[in-house]
């Protein structure tokens, strides 16, 4: 991700819909979305979600390193809801543990209690619960956890 794709993002992001089971639930708001894009952009790990054939963008996601625990989180996913339902979010999130598992033997999901959408996503790729924590953010979430050979068992690479 890079500066100059604010605009298309908040394009995106802007739809109410896509934020509504989030306990971030206004970052449809241009100063909300900001802050929320600048820090994803300090990570220094966020990715931008294109439509492989458009080339459109149509979210993104970010890895954000916990070198304490030696394990990586992937989330502030979020996709247009015109991609929603379909195969996007599987394959972008699959593509980003493989990639991850390269460095990592453990990828962590922290997701709003709420944010039923994004669960059962998670939970379609063979991520498991391990509870609910406090955030720094200052919010419940629950979270997922999938280690390499878990996911390598259900995604054997060609």
């Amino acid at each position: 991700m890079e500066a100059s794709h604010l605009e298309p993002l908040f394009a995106v992001a802007s739809d109410p819909k896509i934020w509504e089971q989030h306990p971030k639930w206004d970052r449809y708001k241009r100063e909300v979305f900001e802050r929320f894009f600048n820090e994803c952009l300090g990570f220094g790990s966020a990715l931008v979600i294109r439509d492989a054939k458009t080339k459109q963008l149509i979210g993104s996601s970010t890895y954000k390193v916990d070198p304490t625990r030696n394990q990586i989180e992937i989330g502030w996913t979020y996709l247009a809801r015109a991609y929603w339902g379909g195969r996007y979010n599987g394959e972008a999130k699959r593509l980003m543990l493989a990639h991850a598992f390269r460095y990592f033997p453990r990828v962590v999901f922290r997701i709003g209690p709420n944010n039923l959408r994004s669960r059962r996503a998670v939970e379609k790729i063979g991520a498991v619960l391990l509870g609910e924590e406090r955030g720094a953010d200052g919010f419940t979430h629950v979270v997922y956890k999938i280690d390499s050979g878990d996911f390598w068992s259900q995604n054997p690479t060609p």
